[in-house]
């Protein structure tokens, strides 16, 4: 009898064994039939969402919290670039997932500067957003001159329909990737395309009559916004956040401030708050945050990419006396 159990307990365990195996096997094949999307920061997260739907996985490789241009990829996320059916990023912006995607690169990528134009310059103090001043090298500048030269300003998605042709041509990849689900792709880049074209609406009217169209900042995030609705941006720091305003460039903020009757001076969500917050404190201004939406705080976990943009259209509105 004692046999007869060894012999039953080591039938149960092989059985087992062999029904862990076919339930792992099943969901690898789920897993590798269902495209692998990985998304270098969060407007482009939020892009891959709303196109793939329950169709594809989107990792966004900067987590909540993180400052995009701080981001250091760890050899897990490097290993999801290599594995995924598509990357979609913005080159120049993350250096270590433009090196990762040229060191190990996915089946397919989505550059959004070959279907989207950047601003070769952020418009600055001295420049309202349609003019360009181009300094003595022939590099643009974003009125900072601590700032390296830059070939272009990053931050398009401050301007809702630039996301359009991205929208568009992701639903396209993601076609050619899983084409059982073509139909849904196409269906949910038409609803992006609308909600996006609805919020551009939103800042169209609610930003056209306003006391003051000027928006100091704390860097030079909001080019395509300013761009876009006829703001100038007064950037303290220039395209890249880590970059200290000179002292110069600090005291000729403070005089357009007190000149042209800005009454607020803008902060973000994730970066340093410090020179906005103290510039706003010597003037006896407002503070304010104004946020460019490049990552998620860990508190907008209820929030997205539109939600956000309507948060900062409010706060625009009330700063700048807006009717």
């Amino acid at each position: 009898m004692a046999g007869s159990g060894k012999e039953w307990r080591l039938r149960a365990s092989l059985t087992l064994l062999m029904s862990l195996s076919v339930a792992c096997s099943s969901t690898d094949e789920s897993e590798s039939t269902t495209p692998q999307m990985v998304a270098a920061f969060y407007p482009f997260a939020f892009v891959g969402e709303r196109i793939a739907g329950d169709h594809a996985v989107v990792t966004n490789l900067t987590p909540p919290g993180v400052e995009p241009h701080d981001l250091e990829l760890t050899p897990g996320q490097v290993v999801k670039i290599s594995d995924a059916d598509i990357a979609i990023y913005e080159a120049g912006f993350q250096p270590s997932v433009d090196d990762a995607i040229e060191q190990n690169p996915p089946d397919s990528t989505l550059e959004v500067t070959e279907v989207v134009s950047l601003l070769e310059e952020p418009p600055s103090a001295e420049s309202h957003p349609d003019e360009h001043a181009e300094d003595d090298s022939g590099e643009f500048s974003s009125g900072d001159s601590a700032d390296a030269p830059l070939q272009g300003d990053p931050h398009l998605w401050q301007d809702p329909t630039l996301l359009i042709p991205v929208a568009e041509v992701l639903a396209d990849e993601l076609a050619s990737a899983d084409p059982d689900h073509a139909s849904d792709f196409k269906a949910n880049a038409a609803a992006l395309v609308k909600d996006l074209r609805e919020l551009d609406s939103d800042f169209q009217t609610g930003l056209a009559s306003c006391e003051r169209r000027e928006i100091v900042t704390s860097h030079a995030a909001f080019g395509y916004l300013a761009n876009r609705y006829d703001l100038t941006m007064i950037a303290i720091a220039g395209l890249s956040p880590e970059i200290e305003p000179s002292p110069e460039r600090l005291a000729e903020i403070q005089d357009l401030v007190q000149s042209s009757g800005i009454t607020t001076v803008f902060s973000e969500t994730l970066g340093s708050k410090q020179y906005a917050d103290t510039l706003a404190t010597d003037l006896g201004v407002t503070a304010a945050v104004l946020d460019p939406i490049e990552g998620l705080a860990d508190e907008d976990s209820d929030e997205d990419y539109l939600s956000l943009m309507r948060s900062n259209l409010e706060v625009l509105r009330e700063a700048n006396g807006c009717t």
